[in-house]
Formats: C-alpha cells, structure tokens, sequence
C-alpha cells in the first residue's frame, strides 16, 4: 500500500465526531461569516500563543500583507526575508511596492542567518536606494528562528520584525513563542500545515493593542475601528465609516469551528511529531548526508521533516518505487524565479540557499505516523 505524505484524514478519523457536530453547530447557527466561533477562536488561539491579540482572516498570505499595510509599507522601502521560503512570504512586499532584499540562510536550521540579516541591512543603507524597514523571519519547517538575535537587529536599526509561522505555529524557543520578539506572528490555516483548517484561512497574533485595532479594520474594507471612533460620534454601524482602504479578509466561521476542534488537541500532536521526529532522527542519522536539527532552545512542530542527500533525486525515485511519497522544499530559491528578478540579493550572495535547495527531501510526517509505517519509510531509505 502507498504510504500518505500527510495523513489528514488520520486525524479526521480520531476526532470525526465532535468535528462533526462542530461544523453542523455553526452551519446551523447561520452567522457564517465572523460568526460567533470566530471570537471564540481567536481568544483560544491568543491564550495558546500567548499573545494579547489573535485575528483571523483569509489566508496566510494575506496575514503577512495586512501588519505591511497597516505600517504603510510602499515604494523606496526593503523588506528583508529568506530565499529558501514558499513564495508568499516574498510576494507580499512587490503588493505595496516595496523591494524584498534576500538573505542567506543557517546551514543547520534553514532560517534566515542574523549575521548575513546585519551584513545586508548595512549594504541597503551604504547604497541609499532603498529605506530598511521590515525583516520577515520565517519559522522554516516548523521550527523557530532565532528571535533574540533578530529582535536585537531590529531594533538597533530601527526595523519592524515579522515573524512567518506559517509552516511553524505552536514552536517555541526557551519556552516562549515568537510573539514574544516580533511585532507580529502570522500563520496560515491551510489543510497540510500542523494546525489546519478544512479550506483556507490565516491569523496574526500581537501583544501591540494599536496594530491590531489597524489590522482589524483592514481586514474588513477599512472599517472605523474604536482608535477611529474616539472623540467623534457616529449613528450607524461603524462598518460604514471608511477609514482607510482596505481588503476583504475574514476567516469563515465554520472554518473557525474546526479550528476550534483541531486547537483543544494541537499540544498532543506537538508532543506526537516530536516523538516521530526524534525515532526518524535515530534510525536514520548514519544512513543519509544530514537529519534534522533544531535550534538550542528550541521546540518545531515538525510541518515537515527534511533530510539531506547528496544524490536526493535518485533517492526520491527509489522510495517512489517503494511506495514512499516525499517532497522537494524549495528546488527553485526565491531569488532565482521570474517572480522576483526585480528583487534584491543581499551581501554575501546566497550561498547556503542554493546549496540546500539540491539536497533536501521532506519524509512524510504527521502526528499519526505509526512505528510501522514509519519503519517502512526508514527501511526503504536505508536500502538505497
């Protein structure tokens, strides 16, 4: 039997029931946009990350656009982000009329590397074409980066600090979650990721009560919002009363209910894909170029688990032919796609980024991967 990348309905199976009558519940309640489940996740989603504030919207992408359109991000400005990420984190900035500057990556962990971060803030300033703005961290794989150093950066030079937990909510680094050094966390709801809903959304989580009154109007067309509203009085539904120009980008209500039910079991299925991560790194180590390795500090959630080897295309088809399914992040680099030959590479090139794109592999991974079916994968890597 072919083995799943990622066995969502494994989960669906082992809380079908009460995701059920979850779904029902807010079908029947009829308030199907911002609904009740709505306020209600995004306050269990707040208390789990941490942070004061959690708003849903849309999708992940849209959760990285709307702090930059809040802080009027636009042309002239550089957004500092990894190349060795999926397009939305890049795709953003090019929205506003900003310019994305790429910086290389750690060779162990894939995140976005501090010292090349310094190196290509002080190459933007020397060459005074563009004003440092904002660094957009990615959270690659699951697991943090390093917040510390990047607050530090950030706020030596003035920069606002994005961090991308797309691929990464639910880590944490020294016991506490990337809110606690960004201005912002984003993430995104999207079926594959650890905590995903059954369609598209995303969320931000902040502890800065103003952005998240901006973001909250923004994702409803600007509406009045209550820093709006003081001092000054307004008859009607504040809705009504533009603001700003913004976007429509709510988080569906009957998503919210699943992401209710998935969020009351998430901290068991952390805890699961760790235990499975830490198997695949013992049985494997001695069999492939590199395992995985997870920053000092650090706890990943696992979205992914990559292994290096030096002849990964070869591997890939071998565990095709075994009926292990695999993927390939990212064998294109940001900076190397049409997209984005507009943009910038920071000092120092890109070195790692191109390095690492034409040796990692991702094993499936989910928190119902069985020993058995896991030893299949391990046996058939071990083959090779």
């Amino acid at each position: 039997m072919s083995i799943a990348f990622i066995d969502l309905q494994a989960q669906r199976r082992r809380i079908g029931q009460r995701m059920t009558d979850a779904i029902m519940a807010a079908v029947e309640g009829g308030a199907w946009v911002m609904g009740p489940q709505v306020r209600e996740f995004e306050q269990k989603l707040a208390d789990f990350g941490r942070a004061r504030h959690a708003l849903g919207c849309a999708n992940g992408t849209d959760a990285l656009a709307l702090p930059l359109r809040a802080w009027g991000i636009g042309p002239g400005d550089a957004v500092f982000c990894p190349s060795f990420t999926f397009a939305a984190t890049a795709e953003v900035a090019p929205w506003f009329g900003a310019t994305n500057v790429f910086v290389d990556i750690l060779p162990d962990t894939y995140n976005i590397d501090p010292d090349k971060l310094e190196a290509a803030i002080a190459a933007v300033k020397a060459e005074g074409r563009l004003k440092p703005r904002v660094v957009i961290a990615v959270d690659l794989f699951g697991q943090p980066a390093d917040y510390p150093r990047l607050r530090e950066i950030c706020d030596r030079h003035g920069l606002k600090l994005i961090a991308d937990s797309a691929q990464g909510f639910g880590c944490t680094l020294n016991g506490a979650h990337p809110v606690k050094w960004a201005d912002i966390t984003t993430t995104s709801f999207f079926p594959a990721k650890p905590l995903g809903c059954y369609g598209d959304g995303g969320a931000v989580l902040t502890d800065d009560d103003d952005l998240a009154q901006m973001i909250d109007s923004c994702r409803v067309h600007g509406k009045a919002v209550a820093r709006d509203l003081e001092g000054r009085t307004f008859d009607h539904d504040p809705k009504y009363l533009n603001m700003r120009v913004g976007v429509n980008s709510r988080l569906d209500t009957i998503q919210a209910a699943v992401l209710i039910e998935k969020l009351a079991v998430f901290a068991d299925e952390i805890e699961a894909r760790n235990r499975i991560a830490a198997r695949y790194n013992e049985l494997l180590a001695p069999h492939v170029a590199a395992v995985p390795q997870v920053i000092d500090g650090g706890v990943s959630v696992w979205a992914q688990y990559v292994i290096e080897h030096e002849a990964r295309d070869r591997l890939a088809a071998h565990l095709r032919e075994k009926g292990v399914p695999t993927a390939v992040y990212y064998p294109i680099p940001l900076h190397q796609q049409p997209a984005f030959k507009g943009d910038h590479v920071g000092a120092g090139g890109l070195p790692v980024t191109e390095a690492k794109a034409d040796v990692v592999l991702a094993l499936p991974m989910h928190a119902d991967l069985d020993e058995a079916t896991q030893d299949r994968i391990i046996d058939a890597v071990r083959s090779f």
